[in-house]
């Protein structure tokens, strides 16, 4: 597959990489950024990787830039990987009203089967097999993997961990929309790419799918209680009730006074990545 290099910045001894390939998954040009620690130079390094999705309207940019993840990611030898939200491009249809919460950047991390969205948006497939084969035949990656993300994109780590058993180690979220069935974003997104049928949008939601999950990977959730999109669309309270009656391990810190910004990423993101470091040891 062939890997444009669109920029490079050396960062805490690695190296921090942005790159576009195509998707034959999406049909589209799509861009992902790559952080690779120093301990990646070492002959034969085979390291574990973390997979990081944004929320609405991002790109592979935010993470990377005010997150703050470098510095621990190169002491804990931790490659991290960043898609983009969405498939993007003139022949990729976006929100026919110009919204801000659908369509380009915000392609919710489903496979859509809905025309026009099913051409496009199949961003499940994209970050659970296309990206991750493509990162370990071109980097020194191996195949412990880790997954995380923050609102649309927490939504999307829980989700990708929960539907595949045994494919990621460990699993983490920033203030994740955790209901999206019962949440404005979730039903404006899952309607369009999916069709009317609410039996169909349990298969791409945290509360329903905890409930037959293959497996008890522990969840570490962080919420900020000061987040403005805390109970509307947020619904962490469903989150907590879910994995209680399923038994489910689940560590959901409130964390007061902070909001849904990457000032509250950038505070806690030191504990998410000694959480997936541990795990991807083992």
């Amino acid at each position: 597959m062939s890997l444009e290099i669109l920029s490079t910045q050396k960062s805490f001894g690695g190296w921090h990489k942005r790159i576009r390939h195509h998707s034959d998954v999406l049909g589209c040009d799509m861009v992902f950024a790559v952080y690779l620690p120093p301990q990646a130079a070492q002959a034969g390094a085979r390291l574990p990787v973390l997979y990081w999705l944004s929320g609405l309207t991002c790109t592979d940019e935010n993470f990377m830039q005010k997150a703050g993840a470098q510095r621990m990611a190169a002491e804990l030898g931790l490659i991290i990987v960043a898609p983009d939200t969405s498939p993007r491009g003139a022949d990729v249809p976006g929100d026919p009203d110009g919204a801000w919460d659908f369509g380009h950047g915000a392609g919710f991390y489903v496979n859509a089967t809905q025309a026009p969205w099913s051409r496009h948006y199949r961003m499940y497939d994209y970050v659970v097999e296309e990206l991750p084969a493509l990162i370990e035949a071109a980097f020194p990656a191996s195949d412990r993997r880790g997954i995380s993300g923050h609102s649309m994109g927490g939504h999307g780590a829980l989700v990708c961990a929960l539907r595949n058993p045994g494919r990621y180690r460990s699993v983490s979220a920033f203030a994740p929309i955790s209901n999206p069935m019962q949440c404005p974003w979730g039903e404006k997104a899952l309607s369009r790419y999916l069709g009317e049928d609410r039996a169909q949008w349990r298969e791409w939601d945290t509360c329903a799918l905890i409930a037959q999950a293959g497996e008890r990977l522990p969840l570490l959730v962080d919420q900020g209680e000061a987040d403005g999109f805390l109970a509307e669309q947020l619904k962490p309270e469903a989150l907590h009730a879910a994995a209680t009656a399923a038994g489910h391990p689940l560590t959901l810190r409130l964390q007061p006074g902070y909001d849904h910004s990457y000032y509250f990423i950038a505070s806690f993101i030191d504990d998410h990545l000694r959480h997936h470091a541990r795990a991807l040891a083992g």
